[in-house]
């Protein structure tokens, strides 16, 4: 991770170069599990990367890094999710079931490729709000008390949607295999 001393480089677009290279596969991972579309995912990170470019000047009162740039990412995420254009669009296309083949996207076949790639699909299949948790604590490895603060969610709430989300992970593989 970049250090605090490194993060703020006097020039905005190196630092935005490094915050790019620090983050941007992560976010990426992480708008996926949101929106399970990679080319909208990668929107997001875009945009999210435009946002964090225009608040170059106010980064010196953000607490955690961290848990700003993965909260700003969930925040677009869910804010794609519930427009209007993205229910009407992309989720009722008839384009989504013409462009449907028997052959399984680059993504997918990359996810497809074994043990891990089968949990991450099972992952994929859980609700949003159990998909988020699991992401973040395992995925991305963050402690409840980081969970809670990015998502704004109670601590305990987290201990009990990760438990029901292993419980739901749990018999989506018995249920698979």
């Amino acid at each position: 991770m970049i250090g605090k001393e490194n993060l703020y480089p006097e020039n905005k677009d190196m630092w935005l170069e490094k915050i790019m290279d620090e983050y941007g596969d992560r976010l990426t991972k992480l708008s996926y599990n949101y929106i399970k579309d990679w080319n909208l995912a990668e929107d997001i990170v875009q945009d999210v990367f435009i946002t964090c470019y225009k608040e170059y000047e106010n980064i010196d009162k953000i607490v955690s890094y961290k848990a700003w740039i993965f909260r700003i990412t969930i925040n677009k995420c869910k804010d794609l999710l519930k427009s209007s254009i993205f229910k009407r669009v992309v989720t009722n296309s008839n384009l989504l079931t013409l462009t449907k083949s028997s052959e399984i996207s680059p993504e997918m076949a990359i996810m497809k490729s074994g043990e891990e790639e089968f949990l991450s699909t099972c992952v994929l299949e859980l609700p949003i709000k159990y998909r988020e948790v699991i992401t973040l604590y395992y995925y991305e490895e963050l402690s409840i008390e980081e969970i809670s603060e990015i998502l704004k969610i109670n601590r305990n709430t987290i201990k009990t949607r990760l438990n029901r989300a292993r419980l739901k992970l749990k018999a989506l593989l018995e249920r698979w295999r």
